[in-house]
């Protein structure tokens, strides 16, 4: 399926550059896209190290184990392939609870851990499991309740409702999430998907947790009663900050400051001292589990450069342009406005396009806007879908993405439409 679109792409970006005489745009967008490509995936290697060091400490803790089996009775019926004890049960969990808290940085790592650890119950390497597509499926679907980047982006836009659109971005995203999975499963069943799917491995025995380090029983009980005060004493201080916000900041900046500013390190915290306090020897730990990310990110290069340089080579062709102009009178019976369009049409294809697309919207026609609102929502509520299939497939080397693709865009398209809806309900 990615084949056949990339080969699409290119050949009609070709032609209709050619008719409207934008052949230079799309000569430098192959050159930009390209290098933008490789900077993104290098830009991943930090990232990426930190995180899955940090997924090897919970690991080694015992804590993934737990997770896991407190939310196995939902993901083993969506999952009945995946051992509730394997490790990619852990890992898709760790992934879906970052993208539902706006931690983007994070979720990536671990979907790509997610992924690996999926692959190794496939028997056909190269192809995607149904565990594998609705895993994606799921993960570009952007189930989100704060979506804290939006809000910010609002905010300094000029918002005077910058959280407005909290209940719209849950209606979309969820609705988004709900078709997401039931089409991977439909899609799944269907002659031309079910002929294809790879045989499933029985899980491997996995190698035991890290034994923590034997202590004595006070020194357990000493590490135990420091990290109930180091968690009231920063329960403490983010009460202090909220206090104190509540006398100088609007609700939405509050919300915007602690999403952005304080989630991510209490988790990073979290895990270090839950790590230390099973005994784990956190840094050898973590830098044991960040060795993979530099050759994770080299493997997904190939992937992420073929995908951006075709989608820039059509927008930069102009092809966006002529699908708004072309469908712009059908999607206004539906209330979707045209100024609204691009965004809808650009953020499966383009992240960084489709945040400039949000904010050149949101000046033109103010965020508060029923425009504004929309745009925001459509970003708040979806993924950008060629992106993370280009990641997550490349991180390990699928080609063969069977039904991924059409379930995906199923997703967006019923988050879209959905977000449509509520906006004009709420603020039309």
């Amino acid at each position: 399926m990615l084949n056949g679109i990339f080969v699409g792409l290119v050949v009609i970006s070709i032609l209709l550059a050619a008719v409207t005489g934008k052949m230079e745009q799309v000569t430098n967008a192959i050159l930009q896209d390209s290098r933008t490509a490789v900077s993104l995936s290098i830009g991943l290697v930090g990232v990426m190290a930190f995180f899955l060091g940090l997924m090897k400490v919970a690991e080694d803790g015992g804590l993934l184990r737990v997770v896991a089996r407190g939310i196995s009775p939902v993901m083993s019926r969506l999952f009945p392939t995946v051992p509730p004890d394997h490790p990619a049960m852990s890992a898709m969990i760790m992934n879906i609870a970052s993208n539902i808290l706006g931690l983007g940085n994070a979720a990536t790592p671990f979907g790509i851990k997610a992924m690996e650890e999926l692959d190794t119950l496939n028997g056909e390497k190269g192809t995607a499991t149904n565990a594998m597509v609705l895993f994606l499926a799921i993960n570009t679907a952007g189930l989100a309740i704060l979506p804290s980047g939006v809000v910010g982006i609002r905010a300094a836009a000029g918002s005077l409702d910058a959280t407005g659109i909290f209940f719209p971005t849950w209606v979309a995203s969820g609705t988004a999430t709900l078709v997401a999975i039931l089409a991977a499963m439909w899609l799944s069943r269907l002659p031309r998907y079910s002929a294809t799917r790879p045989p499933d491995l029985p899980a491997e025995r996995q190698p035991p947790a890290q034994e923590p380090v034997e202590e004595s029983v006070g020194s357990s009980r000493w590490r135990r009663a420091a990290t109930l005060i180091g968690g009231l004493a920063f329960v403490g201080l983010l009460v202090r900050h909220t206090v104190h916000a509540a006398r100088e900041q609007p609700l939405h900046e509050w919300v915007r400051d602690v999403m952005s500013y304080w989630m991510l390190p209490a988790i990073v915290g979290s895990l270090v001292i839950f790590g230390w306090a099973r005994g784990v020897r956190v840094y050898d730990s973590l830098v044991e589990g960040a060795k993979d990310g530099f050759n994770v990110a080299l493997r997904i290069i190939p992937f992420l450069v073929a995908i951006l340089v075709a989608i820039g080579m059509f927008r930069a062709s102009g092809g966006i342009d002529l699908i708004v102009s072309t469908i712009g009178p059908v999607t206004a019976l539906i209330g979707m406005p045209a100024e609204a369009l691009p965004m809808a049409i650009m953020r499966p294809l383009s992240g960084s396009g489709a945040l400039g697309v949000m904010t050149a919207t949101m000046d033109a026609h103010g965020p508060d806007s029923l425009i504004g609102y929309m745009v925001s929502t459509y970003q708040g509520s979806t993924e950008t879908t060629f992106y993370v299939l280009a990641v997550y497939f490349g991180a390990v080397r699928v080609t063969q993405t069977r039904h991924a693709l059409p379930a995906c865009l199923l997703a967006d398209v019923a988050g879209i439409l959905a977000g449509t809806f509520i906006v004009n309900l709420m603020y039309g």
